[in-house]
């Protein structure tokens, strides 16, 4: 199962960032109007004013606590239930306030703490362009985003982000896209240039001609994957719940051996006391948010805590061939045109009408053929009519042409299909996928005109990422593709692979991933729509490339929104830390708590001191937790 399909436990109101201030807030006021009492000499006073602030944090824990019982939960946090309990019915008033104060405080550190984690991703959300400038006529309106269609003209001003995807009219930008990808060198783009949105213009004013929604463009995208990410719980949090089951017990085992052998029931408060909150239930969400935001930092998005988790366990990596070890943008190796008068087209305009559709496109191939045409300064038209199935082709009107590109089947579709060029269409395909190029068939006014041969090499840090990866505790590398043997097997040996699964249909990439994921968690990598089921199917799923309205993107649980695969380096290093850093949080916490509750039995730490001792305990898990956001020395 992939990892984001995991859904998130209910959310508590007990950790509601309202109640927990209120609460906060109260507490310390109790906590310090019953100081005061006491020491004016008012001893009943400060007795009660200590009362009210536990009764005030321990009845709505109380009643959180039986709406976890009915889910059939229980965490740790009965323990505190237990400690301010005592405290009231053996006169530890004093103390019992403070444990409320360190509860209420816990969830007020913790809140602060996850929202100084998730400010990488917070950012990415609130910069989200509300409203747009378009060109109505012979004048400039400002609608909201939600109205922009295909082939509006707008304008982006200098410091705006760009709304919509969209193609650049003129004159030359230059965008700042370190918001997408990570890359804090800002970017050239020229006229004809496709410019994802969520860039910002870091020049001039510029025009844009829309090719997509807001809903539908790179941006929207992003921001869903990031509301996902920040909505996720942990699979490592919920293993920590299953840990208080032994922890609970324990501390009550502690607690009443304390009781009985010295005979004195504060001893067994004072047990309680200090091991209240355990910090399992604090340092290992705040971990996983900031390995989160640290990732979003580097141009990953990661949609939750479960994938950190997967991504930290992997041990064996699948990988797509075309647009993961290779660039993904191939380049033109040549231009087969079919005899077919009268209406036979000269190559140059076979590219030109081809990339002209393509401009609206978010195919990989079609990045490739418009990028051809603009180095060979054709001109392209903006088309109309248009229509893509993904995976299959597109089709629409080029100068009022009628226009289809795509595979074989598709361009059949649109022709009629049969007859001697039929045959050639199906010919070429099977000559050029043996040669490790690809096809991208032509029709024109109903008939196959050409086809369009791209070649799509090596990335040249494919091998040199395999071994930092390897580095990094994975084990087995199997690339798993459609091509033919032949290629596929000239690449998987270049690259030092484990294994080579060739012309694989996405239902049997999917065995594929569901063989290797039952030996242990996988990562699986890939960037096509033809990568989503087998990417769904992996332990973690991870598309490449900020083409965030892709089905890979949608099915993954990671996205490398830099086209590079050396961002899964990244990905891999920074989980791995994380999942180190909650564990060890987890593990010191949980350690010091022990051997205070062992002093605590014995007598040596009363319940005040023994509170005052676990908050300590509380602030050093969180702030060794917030360690995940940075770098870490290793990278």
């Amino acid at each position: 199962m992939s990892a984001s399909s995991q859904a998130p436990a209910p959310a508590s109101w007990w950790s509601s960032t309202r109640f927990a201030w209120v609460a906060f807030a109260l507490t310390v006021l109790g906590l310090l109007a019953g100081g005061v009492a006491w020491l004016a000499g008012f001893q009943r006073a400060a007795d009660h004013l200590w009362q009210a602030t536990i009764v005030l944090v321990l009845l709505p824990l109380a009643l959180d606590i039986v709406a976890s019982l009915r889910r059939r939960e229980l965490g740790v946090d009965a323990i505190a239930l237990l400690a301010m309990a005592g405290a009231l019915a053996f006169g530890q008033n004093l103390a019992g306030a403070v444990v409320a104060l360190m509860l209420s405080g816990g969830e007020m550190l913790e809140i602060y703490a996850g929202a100084r984690a998730r400010k990488e991703l917070s950012s990415l959300v609130e910069r989200a362009p509300r409203v747009v400038h378009r060109y109505e006529g012979d004048r400039l309106a400002d609608p909201p985003i939600e109205e922009v269609r295909p082939g509006d003209r707008l304008l982006v001003k200098p410091g705006e982000i760009v709304p919509v995807d969209g193609v650049l009219l003129g004159p030359d930008a230059v965008l700042d896209e370190s918001a997408l990808t990570g890359e804090s060198t800002p970017v050239d783009r020229r006229p004809g240039d496709r410019v994802p949105s969520g860039s910002l213009n870091d020049g001039g004013p510029f025009d844009l001609r829309a090719v997509a929604t807001a809903e539908r463009s790179t941006y929207a995208a992003i921001v869903r994957l990031v509301q996902e990410a920040e909505a996720s719980r942990p699979p490592f949090v919920r293993l920590a719940d299953r840990y208080s089951l032994v922890f609970l017990p324990l501390t009550l085992i502690i607690a009443g051996l304390a009781w009985k052998l010295s005979g004195h029931p504060v001893r067994a408060l004072a047990v309680l006391v200090v091991a209240t909150p355990c910090p399992l239930i604090l340092a290992a969400p705040v971990a996983f948010i900031a390995g989160i935001s640290r990732a979003a930092h580097r141009g990953i998005i990661i949609k939750g805590g479960a994938a950190i988790e997967g991504l930290a366990r992997a041990r064996t990596l699948l990988l797509d061939k075309t647009g993961t070890l290779t660039t993904g943008i191939p380049t033109i190796a040549r231009v087969e045109t079919f005899d077919n008068p009268p209406d036979s087209l000269p190559p140059e305009e076979l590219v030109r009408l081809a990339a002209s559709l393509d401009q609206v496109s978010p195919h990989v191939l079609a990045a490739a053929i418009v990028a051809a045409a603009r180095d060979r300064g054709l001109p392209l038209t903006f088309p109309t009519g248009v229509a893509e199935r993904l995976g299959s082709g597109i089709e629409g009107l080029v100068d009022g042409r009628p226009v289809a590109l795509g595979k074989a089947s598709w361009v059949k579709e649109r022709t009629g299909g049969g007859g001697a060029l039929a045959s050639r269409l199906e010919e070429l395909r099977r000559a050029v996928s043996t040669e490790g190029q690809v096809n991208v068939f032509v029709a024109v006014d109903g008939h196959p005109a050409g086809a369009i041969i791209l070649a799509d090499p090596i990335r040249e840090d494919s091998a040199a990422t395999l071994g930092k990866l390897r580095g990094l505790g994975i084990e087995r590398v199997v690339m798993v593709t459609g091509d033919h043997h032949t290629v596929a097997e000239r690449v998987g040996k270049e690259l030092g692979v484990d294994a080579v699964l060739a012309e694989c249909s996405p239902a049997q990439k999917v065995e594929a991933v569901k063989a290797e994921s039952a030996k242990g968690p996988t990562v699986m990598v890939g960037d096509g729509v033809n990568d989503a089921p087998a990417l769904a199917a992996a332990t973690v799923g991870v598309a490449m490339g900020a083409r965030g309205a892709t089905a890979s993107s949608e099915a993954a649980d990671a996205v490398l929104m830099l086209d590079r695969l050396d961002r899964l380096v990244d990905a891999l290093a920074i989980s791995r830390r994380s999942r180190a850093i909650a564990l060890q949080s987890v593990v010191a916490g949980m350690g010091l708590s022990l051997a205070a509750m062992i002093v605590a039995a014995f007598g040596y730490l009363p319940p005040l001191g023994g509170a005052l001792f676990q908050e300590a305990i509380d602030v050093a898990v969180i702030l060794n937790a917030l360690r995940a956001l940075g770098p870490g020395r290793a990278h």
